[in-house]
């Protein structure tokens, strides 16, 4: 008896400890959501709101649950007629990138604040009521994709059927006609907002969504585009990136003061570049070793005066100098790089002897910033718990981004534009901006080939901040201001 008793003991400390084991090595997911209730001063108006936090599981066509998306919305309370009610559906990029930066930054009822020159305060970091939210002219569903934020897959799922382009476009989807239809928000107008690839896969999501499931939307915010990543990728042989930064690249020199004065007081000097960059600039680089050695040293010359870089650089670079380089030299001379999301954020470089900023002080502070505060945010005001990792920047690769080199997704934007002709969009662009420039955005609309009457549904607006312009309190108000003209569109 006595041995028995002593087996069964063993037993149950093993399995004691397996379970133990176990809870600490799979936290549970919280299943379900959490509302709670909030008031925010917005334009000088009291606007009460309820918040819903938490997990959508979202299901295949079959009834299927494939993922588990975090996401967090807000209803302006008060409204009786749904019909009337815009719902904006937002998210962010990377890819990997979860919502925070929207959310937290611009568009919700709270906001992390910011410095005067938009970078980050020093920690503990100070979340404030944002008199520039959209709560008062539209409810909003924040949304974090699967790999983003807290979004896992579900159970025995696997990750990489969310990662890529087309997976990606597919699941948000599905998220949006799921949540649509829990919360009897058909009736409604509806709209989209993203930033950065956020734009690349709202073009995605608003062309699948009316494709598929014939749901159409009345307006799309596309904040800082990544819309034809021949554009965007540095890679041999693509001269397109060099020509479509170089106004930033003039804006920057602008703006730490390195042109000469002739160019730093010339007021119509952007406007020259943009012309050069198209012209000049862009046959020189077609003609490639056609060049005669004083055809370089002229279009030299020329980068030389519009940007503070000297000459010498250009030639050695054959013309064509990356942006990791132009950031390392532009303040080399004061052992300073500056910014890929802004340029006119700077800090010293950690180490001297390279030629191109290996590090973003755009990004560096900004980054822990956002994290902080929105674990912190979320447990207290939105009273939500959930022990896993909140992932500002998830790990989703691999990712395929098309089928060929570069990622456009200028065929879905028309098509859903020609589909629904009724359908606004919106881009907004910051100048200082030299991860998504808004020369090449100019040069993604140029070549949409759209009718005169559908050229009319789209506008352009430009802020003197960075890829995150809104963390410039000026730069948000206007965005703001500009929000209020796509939601009022006729």
């Amino acid at each position: 008896m006595k041995s028995i008793l002593i087996s069964l003991l063993c037993l149950v400390t093993i399995v004691v400890a397996a379970q133990e084991k176990s809870s600490k090595s799979s936290p549970q997911i919280p299943t379900g959501t959490v509302a709670s209730q909030g008031t925010a001063q917005i334009g000088g108006k009291s606007v009460a709101y309820k918040a819903t936090t938490g997990y959508l599981q979202v299901q295949d066509k079959e009834g299927v649950h494939k993922a588990n998306m975090f996401y967090v919305s807000y209803i302006k309370q008060g409204e009786t007629n749904l019909k009337t009610r815009p719902i904006t559906f937002v998210f962010n990029g990377g890819p990997g990138a979860a919502s925070v930066w929207l959310h937290m930054g611009a568009l919700g009822p709270k906001r992390i604040a910011m410095t005067v020159d938009g970078n980050a305060q020093k920690p503990p970091y100070s979340i404030v009521n944002n008199e520039y939210s959209w709560l008062d002219i539209t409810d909003l569903v924040f949304i974090d994709p699967v790999g983003t934020g807290f979004s896992k897959p579900a159970e025995g799922e696997k990750a990489d059927q969310f990662y890529g382009f087309e997976n990606d476009v597919k699941w948000v989807s599905d998220f949006i006609r799921q949540w649509t239809s829990d919360n009897n928000r058909w009736g409604s107008p509806k709209y989209l907002a993203g930033e950065s690839y956020g734009t690349t896969r709202a073009c995605g999501v608003v062309e699948y969504l009316m494709e598929e499931y014939s749901m159409y939307f009345n307006g799309i915010s596309l904040i800082s585009c990544a819309l034809d990543f021949q554009t965007l990728r540095e890679f041999e042989n693509n001269d397109m990136p060099f020509i479509c930064n170089l106004p930033v690249y003039t804006y920057a020199a602008l703006y730490h003061n390195k042109l000469k004065p002739a160019q730093s007081q010339d007021k119509d000097l952007i406007a020259k570049v943009e012309a050069f960059a198209l012209n000049e600039y862009a046959l020189a680089l077609l003609q490639g070793d056609k060049l005669t050695s004083a055809q370089k040293q002229s279009i030299a010359n020329s980068l030389e005066l519009y940007t503070g870089i000297s000459a010498d650089i250009y030639l050695q670079h054959n013309l064509r100098l990356p942006s990791h380089k132009f950031r390392k030299y532009l303040l080399d001379s004061d052992d300073k790089i500056i910014g890929r999301y802004d340029v006119r954020l700077l800090m010293d470089d950690p180490i001297n002897n390279r030629d191109y900023a290996g590090d973003d002080p755009s990004y560096t502070q900004i980054s822990g910033a956002f994290g902080t505060a929105f674990n912190e945010y979320v447990r207290t005001d939105l009273q939500y718990k959930n022990n896993l990792p909140f992932y500002v920047i998830g790990n989703v690769q691999p990712w395929k981004f098309s089928d060929g080199k570069y990622l456009n997704v200028t065929s879905e934007l028309r098509q859903a534009m020609y589909t629904n002709p009724y359908m606004k969009v919106w881009m907004a662009n910051g100048l200082y901006d030299l991860a998504t420039s808004y020369f090449g955005t100019q040069y993604f609309v140029n070549h949409m080939n759209l009718s005169p009457e559908l050229q009319k549904n789209i506008s352009m607006t430009y802020y003197k901040g960075g890829h995150m312009m809104y963390f410039v309190e000026s730069e948000l108000k206007q965005l703001k201001e500009d929000a209020v003209k796509l939601y009022q569109a006729k």
